[in-house]
């Protein structure tokens, strides 16, 4: 295991500083961040697009995979998320639109 030392003086007691430990434990933390970011937008987006949970969940999966590909995830993952949830809410209206034309189309054949 890595450590970060730093020695000034025998007078100045010693800092030790376990980075592993402080990577995973900020890791942690943006993961939970992310994680309750996404149950939430799931729990506002349900009564909208009730039929299309399976999609939101998809598209909200991939908007975390993409973020975590940046710097800074939860920074760039509300972003991401807001996008795929438009997306999949354009794409449920067009698919409503398109049942809504063929319906009398469906009742003639």
């Amino acid at each position: 295991m890595k450590t970060n030392k730093r020695h000034e003086s025998p007078n100045e007691p010693k800092i030790v500083v376990n980075l592993a430990g402080v990577c995973r434990a900020c890791g942690q933390r943006v993961l939970a961040q992310i994680n309750r970011l996404k149950e939430a937008i799931l729990t506002e987006s349900s009564a909208a697009l009730a039929a299309h949970q399976h999609a939101l969940r998809l598209a909200l999966n991939e908007a975390e995979a993409l973020a975590w590909e940046t710097l800074y995830p939860h920074l760039v993952f509300p972003t991401l998320a807001a996008e795929k949830v438009r997306a999949v809410a354009t794409w449920s209206a067009r698919q409503q639109r398109i049942r809504e034309a063929n319906k009398d189309l469906a009742l003639a054949a």
